[in-house]
């Protein structure tokens, strides 16, 4: 895939239905990586960025903590093996 430029000459695309979306045909210099985009208004402007993809650590640092009810319960001993399993 070709790199991304940070400005490009403005290019004329197709705007065709689908269902009841309207989409645009993207040109190949204009690919975008991955499957997802977001799309917002800027004024009469349409801006259209890829979806980054959160890394482990933000998704670990946007999770809860777990409280006192979250907990694992409290495990059975006399249901664990009695001897060591070789595995």
């Amino acid at each position: 895939m070709p790199r991304p430029q940070p400005h490009s000459e403005p290019r004329e695309a197709k705007l065709f239905r689908n269902n009841k979306s309207q989409a645009v045909r993207i040109p190949a210099d204009f690919e975008m990586p991955g499957d997802r985009v977001n799309i917002y208004r800027d004024g009469n402007r349409l801006i259209i960025e890829p979806v980054r993809r959160k890394n482990l650590l933000e998704v670990l640092a946007g999770l809860d903590p777990l409280g006192p009810e979250d907990q694992f319960p409290d495990v059975d001993e006399t249901l664990l093996p009695a001897r060591e399993i070789d595995l």
